[in-house]
């Protein structure tokens, strides 16, 4: 660490049962696997000190081990994955902020890693801060991306994977959450103690538990609308992007 800030750690949540995609973490794309090519993108963080896996499966520890990487085992009865990325970062008490980088974002982009962290040191009295991107029409109507919606001061206001807001009279724009998330370790263990709530069960979406709680949750806008992976679908289209970046160097 250079000392010109806080330790920072990268947390990446990664659990071997899916239901859309049992062993989700280790399917193959383009040669190497969903985790593995995540955990690389990380790693380009000039603002992470550390970057570590968080599993419940010791196939996943073990690939993690076998290409270099860092991997902890946690609890596999754990419901979310801040609820893994909470018991991982007890390890590491000397965190200020704790990053977690969910390991189906094989694109992440270190810049956008970077923006989460630069939000929460520049403002000591955020607790939490979550990426957000620009989303089109079709990501608008796509229940598998969670839309969000902020006030003034880039505050969220709500999470839903329904159109939010809705255009009843004039265009609006849109905004989807992309897997990337900030905390401050104390928030992120009382996070975990929270018991889960109404709207954050009946949207599937954990952000709303923060909001149901009365907590403050800053969104940060990013220029990079990575693709993630939360379906067969877009793994698909991931394969596609790395493989066509790989044509285009040949």
């Amino acid at each position: 660490m250079d000392g010109k800030h806080n330790k920072v750690v990268g947390i990446i949540p990664a659990r071997y049962a899916s239901t859309r995609l049992p062993g989700k973490p280790l399917v193959e794309i383009a040669g190497k696997t969903m985790l593995q090519r995540t955990y690389e993108q990380a790693v380009k963080s000039h603002l992470l000190d550390e970057v570590v896996v968080a599993t419940d499966d010791e196939r996943i520890l073990n690939h993690v081990v076998s290409f270099g990487g860092k991997a902890l085992m946690t609890s596999r009865e754990h419901q979310t994955g801040t609820d893994r990325v909470a018991e991982t970062a007890r390890h590491f008490s000397k965190a200020e902020i704790i990053v977690d980088v969910q390991g189906d974002e094989p694109l992440v982009h270190p810049s956008a890693i970077d923006a989460v962290v630069e939000a929460m040191l520049e403002n000591p009295d955020i607790l939490i801060t979550n990426l957000i991107a620009q989303a089109s029409e079709e990501d608008a109507d796509d229940v598998s991306i969670v839309k969000a919606v902020y006030d003034k001061d880039g505050f969220a206001l709500y999470f839903s994977r329904s159109r939010i807001p809705f255009p009843r009279q004039d265009p609006c724009s849109y905004y989807k959450v992309k897997d990337v998330y900030g905390f401050r370790p104390a928030f992120l263990k009382l996070l975990a103690s929270l018991p889960q709530t109404t709207l954050e069960k009946a949207e599937s979406v954990e952000q709303n538990r923060v909001l149901e709680h009365g907590y403050k949750l800053k969104l940060v806008l990013t220029p990079y609308d990575f693709q993630g992976v939360n379906t067969p679908e877009d793994l698909e289209k991931v394969r596609r992007i790395f493989t066509n970046a790989s044509n285009g160097r040949s």
